[in-house]
């Protein structure tokens, strides 16, 4: 396979065998491939040979590669297909170019450099450790350059720090052997500088860190990636017989340029590993059995249920839809004594009423129509471990009779069954229905109620439960990251803020939704609120604190007038008021 193209300036056609693992192509001398227009970038994109295509990529930001007439950053090219980069159209051929050799660019010096970096570049994406990556690094630019010394120095938190330096000679390096003067330059301008002549240098001949180094020449060129400034390398040479030239400064720079990607993607993993470690270490103290919460209102739940679970007391799970009822039920089967028997889950609101008999209690062969066979029902299937009846506030009220008298005298009969068989077992309910108005309009049972109320569990909706969000969407994401073979990694801090400003009305139900689905459509390392569906506009309102304190007030100055069987005078003591603001209160009541 190779690429042949026609140079648009001199009409000039060109081929070039693809035999190494990376071509460059870019501006500069130093590229396999050099285009010499202005709008192609100084190293422009690489060319990665696999067994059986090419692959393009794109190296710096912004630069623009359309392959068979579509933007792309990265793509696979096959024969017959054409890349246009500038005004050059590059097309992929089979074979062998016509010529015995192609036509040799930059020189020996630069296609020795440039095999250098291929070398360099294989080493570098071997190796994750970004302090091991570094030495690399270094030790490569300063051979290819025949440096004295060198440095890498990467920036954090607007502080620079060293992590690498290599010198032939015996001295010892740190950051006061490099000249400031020359790095906030390059820091400021991000483009490369040459120094060849330090001395004799107009820009920093008189700079006090030159001069008290007493440098002879010096090239510093930035590490970036897109728009982040990771660091700079700086290599400098004392003797003035080995003054650095332009030549060197194309090639260092692009050795900067390959070196960037990695470099960033090696920092990328690690501090993902440290945070994926943190998060695990967050999650284990912050977590009981698959739930995960650290939340005030979170601890107090696991409180209950770590108490009540060794016990056959009947619990009733409060909350929103999609909050992780069947979770709960599912942690106090698991802390209790019934642990490896059943775990039965029946949704109530989710079977026809005529059916929903059946299901729970069974009926025997021939009981009604359809009835062919034998059915035991959940509540047998549950025997010895525990059932969880969820949904409960949908049950209609003539089950509700049945239900009431199978936990009162723990005996179950089948539909057609003249006789009751005893039965052990552990109820756990749930609703997301106000269960007090239902028996008020007549819908519940109130000794139904209180049959199942023993305790009580509330749960939390995920918008009450502020950095919780965050820990169960990275749960998620690492989840469907492996499930999927994702290389997502994470959220950007905009997501994050959107996540925990949404009001979730699905609460952990739709985060996992929304996570999956952008895990698997996102090709981005960390996920944007659009890749979640949240929206500026979605952020959840937030009340003046005036108005917030405000009908606290009247919440609480209700609740103590009910204490007192509204003893408005006895009222008013209690909270240390006159009695007038009582009255005062009372008044808006309806309002």
């Amino acid at each position: 396979m190779f690429i042949r193209y026609t140079d648009p300036g001199t009409g000039e056609s060109v081929q070039v065998a693809l035999r190494k693992p990376i071509v460059s192509i870019g501006r500069a001398p130093g590229n396999d491939i050099v285009l010499t227009d202005p709008a192609v970038s100084p190293t422009h994109a690489n060319l990665l040979k696999k067994p059986h295509h090419v692959t393009i990529s794109v190296v710096q930001r912004g630069a623009e590669v359309y392959v068979n007439g579509r933007r792309a950053r990265s793509a696979d090219l096959t024969v017959g297909d054409k890349v246009l980069i500038g005004r050059y159209e590059l097309h992929i051929l089979d074979g062998e170019p016509s010529l015995d050799e192609p036509a040799e660019v930059g020189g020996r010096a630069a296609l020795d450099g440039m095999g250098q970096l291929v070398g360099f570049s294989r080493k570098l994406m071997e190796e994750e450790s970004p302090d091991r990556l570094f030495k690399l690094l270094l030790k490569a630019v300063v051979e290819v350059n025949e440096a004295e010394k060198g440095f890498v120095i990467f920036f954090k938190d607007g502080e620079r720090h060293l992590a690498a330096s290599h010198n032939v000679g015996k001295e010892t390096l740190d950051l006061s052997r490099v000249s400031d003067s020359i790095i906030d330059r390059v820091v400021e301008s991000r483009k490369p500088i040459i120094v060849s002549d330090a001395v004799q240098d107009s820009r920093f001949g008189q700079a006090k860190s030159v001069v008290d180094l007493r440098l002879s020449s010096v090239m510093c060129v930035p590490l970036l990636y897109r728009n982040d400034l990771l660091g700079v390398l700086y290599l400098g040479n004392d003797s003035v017989a080995h003054l650095f030239d332009n030549d060197q400064l194309e090639l260092l720079t692009i050795f900067a340029s390959q070196a960037s990607m990695i470099v960033h993607h090696a920092l990328m993993l690690n501090q993902l590993k440290v945070s994926n470690k943190n998060l695990r270490d967050q999650l284990r103290s912050a977590s009981q059995g698959q739930m995960i919460g650290s939340c005030g209102a979170m601890k107090a739940v696991f409180k209950v249920l770590r108490r009540v679970a060794p016990t056959d007391i009947s619990v009733l799970i409060l909350g929103e839809t999609g909050t992780g009822k069947e979770l709960v039920a599912r942690e106090l089967h698991n802390l209790s004594e019934r642990k490896g028997k059943p775990f039965i889950s029946i949704n109530c609101g989710a079977i026809p009423e005529h059916l929903l008999e059946s299901e729970l209690f069974g009926h025997k062969k021939g009981s009604f129509t359809g009835a062919v066979s034998d059915k035991i029902g959940k509540f047998g299937a549950a025997d010895g471990g525990t059932l969880f009846l969820d949904e409960i506030g949908e049950m209609p009220m003539p089950l509700q009779v049945k239900l009431l008298r199978v936990l009162q005298e723990r005996k179950i009969e089948r539909v057609g069954e003249t006789s009751g068989s005893p039965i052990d077992i552990r109820v756990v309910a749930a609703t997301n229905n106000d269960l007090a108005r239902e028996i008020d309009e007549g819908r519940f049972r109130e000794d139904l109620f209180y049959r199942l109320n023993e305790v009580a569990i509330d749960l939390p909706p995920l918008r009450d439960r502020g950095e919780d969000i965050v820990q169960i969407g990275q749960y998620f994401l690492n989840r469907f990251a492996t499930q999927y073979g994702s290389k997502v990694r994470g959220f950007t801090n905009q997501c994050t803020l959107a996540m925990k400003g949404y009001y979730w009305p699905g609460n952990v139900r739709q985060v996992e939704n929304r996570i999956k689905k952008a895990v698997i459509m996102s090709d981005r390392a960390l996920l944007q609120p659009d890749d979640l569906g949240l929206d500026q506009k979605d952020k959840r309102k937030v009340k003046p604190l005036a108005r917030a304190e405000e009908e606290f007030k009247l919440s609480y100055i209700r609740e103590v007038l009910e204490l007192n069987n509204w003893n408005k005078a006895q009222t008013a003591r209690d909270l240390d008021v006159d009695p007038r603001t009582i009255f005062r209160y009372i008044e808006k009541f309806d309002d």
